[in-house]
């Protein structure tokens, strides 16, 4: 079975910067695209950005394109986001996902962001 374990989330002011990174438990995680997702109370989970399996081509919401960067080690299963000049409308739980389109395995339990003014 597919798990994702996310980590580096924490409590920011505007402008500054997070890592985040997600280890999943995957066998052939290089033959997998790779996403993350982020979800705020009582909201929809949304995509934030997505890497596909050998890293070459990524894809970004609107509203962190130019501020994030999705990148990946196939060599640990990992997938990290690097969250540059936040802001508070980016306070939410992120999560990551195998195969964003359609996620395999269950949902982690995300880690928090939190953006203060």
């Amino acid at each position: 079975q597919v798990h994702v374990v996310e980590s580096g989330g924490g409590l920011v002011q505007a402008g500054g910067s997070l890592r985040l990174s997600c280890e999943a438990s995957v066998r052939t995680f290089s033959a997998y695209p790779m996403g993350w997702f982020r979800q705020g109370p009582g909201k929809e989970r949304q995509s934030v950005a997505t890497i596909s399996p050998r890293g070459r081509t990524t894809s970004y919401a609107d509203s962190v394109k130019g501020r994030f960067a999705i990148s990946r080690d196939n060599a640990k299963n990992t997938v990290y986001l690097q969250m540059n000049s936040l802001k508070p409308e980016d306070t939410d739980r992120y999560y990551c996902a195998v195969n964003p389109a359609a996620p395999i395995g269950s949902w982690g339990q995300g880690t928090q962001v939190t953006v203060s003014s």
